[in-house]
């Protein structure tokens, strides 16, 4: 079982991190609209969204998710933390390849898009 100093943090940085990418979600689950809050949702219905958050990453909702377990790390350095935040990145980062494929087919300016933004870290990665 795991102790409450296990699960919340008390770091400053990990909290204002875990904050922002909470925001960044909202932020991008709003711009991207309804279509995506529903659990047989078409994230390909519609319009490519480039505004937003969008306009600097191409997948700003995973993006959340790995800026908020890898900042869990600052404040819980363990070994099997470590390992779980590399596994999830790592889905996440295949489920982005994937969805990229077919997005290519779906959207034919995705490929313009894709050269002027990055897929988790703006101006980055």
């Amino acid at each position: 079982m795991l102790k409450k100093d296990y699960i919340l943090s008390k770091d400053p940085v990990t909290i204002m991190i875990q904050v922002c990418s909470v925001a960044l979600m909202i932020w991008a689950r709003l711009t991207f609209g309804v279509r995506s809050f529903h659990a047989t949702a078409n994230t390909t219905q519609g319009e490519l969204v480039t505004t937003g958050p969008y306009r600097w990453l191409r997948h700003p909702i995973y993006a959340s998710i790995i800026y908020f377990i890898w900042a869990s790390l600052i404040s819980h350095p363990f070994t099997d933390a470590f390992a779980a935040v590399i596994l999830i990145s790592g889905g996440l980062l295949l489920r982005m390849v994937l969805e990229e494929k077919s997005l290519i087919l779906t959207y034919k300016n995705y490929p313009e898009y894709s050269k002027r933004t990055k897929r988790v870290i703006p101006f980055i990665f």
